[in-house]
């Protein structure tokens, strides 16, 4: 979950300078390599290659000043397609990578996890037309890896499973596997060092991710360490919070969240069981790719209850009812990290004044990995931070400890 934020106005920044960028001239390629990823890989195509004085301008411009003595090389860009699974079939996704370039030492991977999108045009595989910010880690010596998640980019004919923590976190998992098998078959040496971070959705995504890596030792992979905000870990606590206001900042949230719920688990409820009439007939086509979560609020409603309200009252009055909807919210407690907590170094980052992923779903989840023996969890309250202003703090404190770690 997340609103328009600073990483964003990356793509204005980086459009301005792109005008010198050349592309790369790699091509597709299929050869050679380590078996491992091999299965997952598809092909890569050139997306960008740009310098690093451009990406150090783009920062600037686009309020990242403090990161730029930590942009210290070129980097190639490309766009990836990759096998992953899905509902239990196999299905090709896409992601974007970024490969610094005339490194000494073999750089580390790192997966960065996007915040909620709703437009197709907005996939980081569209870069540089569209660019999430993170983009920059690569520039900071990191082979960046940025998954599409499925439901966008070539993927984007299938409902985007929002917040569902099993197909979220292996489509992360096995495109890093195919990276390392297309590094691998170019002769490109990585470290064996993994780092993971994400932001709203995709700091729930990140710990999706670390979750099918540390509970599933196939994969042959081990998180160096983790950084997450703002995820929304715990739906449970989410839902039953928003069961007890009467506004809500960001409604397009919840738009995609039920849509995804109500396709993904065979539900097949019309929306008018989850959304008031006004509003349910809307949802479908809110979300066919075409418009962003500005577009979408607009055509929706803050106020949650009432005659003109977002929600059907007797839904939502539901959320806050144990006996009601039992199916969704067993679902909803599935898929909020039951049963585990993390090994990996992991840091949780979160603005206490968040209006739109409540600050409690943090500190609720680190309670209970704590309670659960967790040895290797740091919270990091972000003072008054909301939704929007919390991602420089949190990324000025995770890229100097990954860039620790790295070396």
């Amino acid at each position: 979950m997340l609103k328009k934020n600073k990483l964003q106005y990356l793509v204005c920044s980086l459009m301005l300078v792109l005008f010198t960028a050349s592309c790369s001239k790699d091509n597709d390629t299929d050869n050679g390599g380590s078996e491992q990823g091999k299965e997952q890989y598809v092909s890569v195509a050139p997306a960008a290659s740009l310098t690093k004085a451009q990406l150090q301008v783009a920062a600037s411009a686009s309020g990242f000043g403090a990161f730029t003595s930590a942009l210290q090389y070129d980097v190639d860009y490309f766009k990836l397609t990759y096998n992953t699974t899905f509902n239990g079939k196999t299905i090709q996704a896409s992601g974007l990578v970024g490969i610094p370039k005339n490194m000494t030492a073999a750089p580390a991977i790192l997966s960065a996890q996007h915040g909620t999108m709703f437009a197709d045009a907005d996939a980081p595989s569209n870069f540089p037309a569209s660019s999430t910010g993170f983009e920059l880690f690569a520039s900071a010596g990191f082979v960046t890896v940025i998954p599409d998640f499925i439901g966008f980019g070539v993927s984007k004919d299938i409902i985007h499973p929002y917040y569902d923590m099993q197909s979220s976190g292996i489509a992360v998992v096995d495109m890093i596997k195919a990276v390392k098998y297309y590094l691998k078959s170019q002769s490109k040496s990585v470290s064996s060092k993994l780092f993971l971070i994400g932001y709203s959705e995709g700091g729930y995504v990140t710990m999706a991710a670390q979750r099918e890596i540390e509970t599933n030792s196939s994969h042959g992979l081990t998180v160096t360490a983790a950084a997450e905000g703002a995820g929304g870990y715990d739906i449970t606590g989410m839902l039953a919070k928003i069961g007890t206001a009467t506004t809500y900042p960001s409604p397009s949230f919840f738009s995609i969240f039920i849509q995804s719920y109500n396709s993904l688990y065979g539900f097949n409820r019309r929306l008018d069981e989850y959304f008031n009439d006004t509003y349910a007939a809307k949802i479908n086509s809110l979300l066919d790719g075409s418009k962003n979560g500005t577009q979408i609020n607009n055509e929706l409603t803050t106020n949650l209850t009432g005659t003109n309200g977002l929600f059907n009252p007797t839904f939502f009055a539901a959320l806050n009812n144990a006996s009601a909807e039992p199916a969704f919210k067993a679902k909803v407690a599935a898929n909020s990290f039951p049963n585990w907590a993390p090994k990996s170094q992991t840091r949780l980052y979160h603005g206490t004044a968040d209006a739109d992923v409540f600050y409690e779903t943090t500190q609720n989840t680190y309670n209970r990995f704590i309670a659960a023996g967790a040895t290797s969890v740091t919270l990091k309250p972000i003072t008054g931070g909301t939704h929007a202003t919390s991602v420089v703090p949190m990324i000025s404190d995770a890229l100097p400890w990954f860039i620790l770690q790295a070396q």
